[in-house]
């Protein structure tokens, strides 16, 4: 800390694993302005996101903020980083244009965790509207459900561990099933993993998997 005043150590951690994976790529990154970040007074609780671009054919969109991500004293030697976790989704869209929506929704979410101190595990689902999770689009994907990133692994940090947690959408018929029965988040995952084992939110998806 004494040495570099820029030093990041958990902004670092969330780096290295997704170098791991997409080796040698240069994501895009879109950084909150920093007079709306909360520590300023403004209602955006994350310093930004980042979409990495998988030869799978999905973007992948992880965030910087729901972790400690600067030098802090305090934070040190902690059991968790932060809130334990950075947030994470897979779109399959061909540009970076068309993930907008989501770096939107998960800033939505983020802000929900820290303004209601309820932080979001896996197997749990954010109940929408009913409507399009993207806004003036007819897509059947209205609400989304928690899971462990497939690909991005908890680390173990200065901080604590971190958790990557990727949130999947669902069809509003699926979000009613789970509604009715909490298990069916599990069978859901199972199901939907037999044809898409990265979890890959598709917004012209047509198939039920409950």
């Amino acid at each position: 800390m004494k040495e570099d005043k820029e030093w990041a150590p958990g902004w670092d951690i969330i780096d290295s694993e997704f170098e791991r994976i997409y080796l040698g790529q240069e994501p895009e990154h879109f950084g909150s302005d920093m007079s709306a970040r909360a520590m300023f007074g403004g209602d955006q609780f994350l310093d930004g996101c980042s979409v990495y671009t998988s030869e799978k054919g999905y973007k992948h969109i992880v965030t910087y903020g729901m972790t400690t991500l600067y030098a802090d004293k305090k934070a040190f030697g902690g059991d968790v980083n932060g809130w334990g976790y950075e947030m994470t989704m897979k779109l399959k869209e061909d540009n970076t244009e068309e993930c907008m929506w989501a770096i939107a929704l998960l800033s939505n979410l983020a802000r929900y965790t820290y303004n209601s101190q309820k932080r979001f595990e896996p197997m749990q689902f954010v109940k929408g509207s009913g409507a399009s999770l993207r806004l003036e689009t007819d897509s059947k994907i209205t609400s989304i459900i928690s899971i462990l990133d497939t690909e991005a692994e908890e680390k173990d940090t200065i901080y604590g561990k971190t958790k990557f947690i990727q949130f999947v959408g669902i069809m509003e018929e699926e979000l009613q099933k789970i509604i009715g029965d909490r298990s069916n988040i599990e069978l859901l995952v199972q199901r939907m993993k037999e044809d898409n084992p990265d979890m890959v939110t598709d917004m012209k998806r047509e198939k039920a998997y409950l």
